[in-house]
């Protein structure tokens, strides 16, 4: 017999008698840590500032409100693809992607030649000239959109793309009301804190001028909900008693779409309506099928513009469609797009039609950086490497095993609430108990997430709790990344387990 096996025995031969998993938190054969998948590729040594110096910068020339994940940071220096390393030489599999942001994989070589290539013939000029990378990119990009999204304005963010389209649908619409969705995130700058509707991102101070918000359609939280309410491999645990085919927690969620136009707007107006495919901030949220449909036809029967945001969830990440719109069977009148547009690198934009286009003429708009020579063939080469390395296409082989996989840790423990997502856009909810879904204490959740950052992993959290864990890695991940991944969250939960 091997170790374990002997130290079991003897165990189970004591006359007192302890609980299983208390005898296999005592085997360290049976609780050894995962080990990391191999990676060819070598870091240059770390030959930067100090760790200790880091920290003292930090806290006294950085913004004091800036969020720094973990006890003891990681300090990052380089990226390779799906992997960080810190100063310290420590490899870490980025399972969040620098927030969603990194979509083809960190410094990947085509894009970085893209960047190079460009640096050395031309890094900015006015775009009151011509140059060719904008132009070349802009017909690229719009290629890549349905219908007559075809107009597009580049700018260097998302909170500046959906800052650029509120105004611009209240300047189409002459209607100065618009609603968006409790628990959305659209951006913290001053004119668009009121579209985003999480209390941890609101200042006491006056926002939200004309924006109103609706319950929030989510079937594990919200008070309806059934089990064959998502678009995901994975559904909730709650009971569903609906007919094949009709979903009664859309039809009440799209009531309280319906009460809130009905009293809280101009009669028979609204300017627009913003909607993120799934909730990113928000803790990976997905709608009822068919919600976003509804609701879409609610809003253009009163007049109003359709905005999708999809910062988070467009170029591929949920695998099966190229937009997260298109996966709710919509097109909408504006789509905004950052992050993952340029893998990185700040770019931004909003595609619009040419009809709504044209209210925007009225005065001169310009964006000094908007449309950047380095930026554009930057965004250009990520199209490029999308469609070459069908990395689409992993977002839905890849991502549905993962979520298969995490599923099983939802049946193995009690804590964990839901499993969530679509392709690589993933979330994983921690619950007191699954009966009442109350949130788990910040403290419990904050004790397992150390854990799988001292394994080797990376992952987000979000949610108004705090309580998601946020899987959303660069779209290069492999199913033996996502092995690892499991095998260390399990691990974490059985530590926490083992702890309570």
């Amino acid at each position: 017999m091997d170790r374990c096996t002997t130290k079991l025995t003897a165990v189970a031969r004591t006359a007192q008698m302890r609980p299983l998993r208390t005898i296999l938190s005592q085997c360290r054969c049976a609780s050894s840590t995962p080990t990391i998948p191999p990676c060819d590729f070598k870091p240059q040594p770390y030959k930067g500032i100090t760790y200790e110096s880091a920290i003292k910068v930090r806290k006294a020339n950085l913004n004091p409100a800036l969020l720094t994940y973990y006890k003891k940071p990681v300090m990052v220096y380089q990226g390779h693809m799906q992997w960080l390393w810190d100063t310290e030489g420590k490899r870490y599999l980025d399972l969040f992607g620098g927030i969603v942001t990194v979509s083809v994989g960190h410094c990947h070589p085509k894009v970085n030649a893209a960047a190079k290539a460009q640096l050395d013939k031309l890094w900015h000029t006015t775009n009151i000239y011509l140059h060719p990378t904008i132009h070349e990119y802009a017909e690229k990009l719009s290629e890549k959109l349905p219908g007559n999204l075809k107009v597009v304005y580049f700018t260097n963010s998302g909170s500046e793309a959906n800052d650029l389209a509120l105004f611009m649908a209240r300047l189409h619409t002459g209607v100065f009301d618009v609603i968006s969705l409790r628990n959305a995130y659209h951006g913290a700058s001053p004119y668009l804190m009121g579209l985003t509707a999480l209390s941890t991102w609101r200042y006491n101070v006056p926002t939200g001028f004309g924006i109103h918000q609706t319950m929030n359609p989510d079937p594990f939280r919200g008070p309806w909900g059934g089990a064959r309410c998502r678009d995901s491999p994975s559904q909730t645990i709650r009971h569903c008693d609906c007919p094949e085919g009709q979903c009664h927690a859309g039809d009440m969620y799209i009531g309280q779409l319906e009460d809130v136009l009905q009293y809280s707007f101009p009669k028979g107006k609204v300017g627009g309506f913003f909607a993120e495919s799934i909730q990113g901030v928000g803790g990976s949220v997905q709608f009822p099928k068919n919600f976003l449909k509804r609701a879409f036809e609610m809003i253009r029967a009163r007049g109003g513009l359709c905005i999708s945001d999809e910062v988070q969830t467009g170029f591929g990440r949920l695998g099966t469609d190229y937009w997260g719109f298109q996966t709710h069977g919509v097109i909408p009148d504006i789509v905004t797009m950052a992050k993952g547009i340029g893998n990185g690198f700040p770019l931004a934009a909003v595609v619009t039609t040419p009809e709504i286009a044209a209210s925007m003429s009225k005065a001169i708009h310009f964006n000094t950086f908007g449309g950047n020579p380095v930026a554009c063939a930057i965004g250009s080469a990520v199209l490029d490497v999308i469609d070459a390395e069908k990395t689409q296409q992993n977002a839905h082989v890849v991502g549905t095993y993962c979520i298969q996989q995490l599923m099983k840790l939802r049946d193995e423990f009690e804590f964990v609430g839901d499993v969530r997502g679509k392709g690589l856009m993933i979330g994983l909810e921690l619950v007191k108990n699954k009966a009442t879904r109350a949130p788990l204490p910040p403290e419990d959740v904050a004790s397992i997430w150390e854990d799988t950052k001292d394994m080797g992993i990376l992952i987000g959290k979000g949610g108004l709790y705090g309580t998601a864990f946020r899987i959303k890695p660069p779209m290069c991940i492999t199913k033996e990344d996502v092995n690892f991944a499991v095998a260390v969250l399990r691990k974490a939960f059985e530590n926490y387990r083992d702890r309570k």
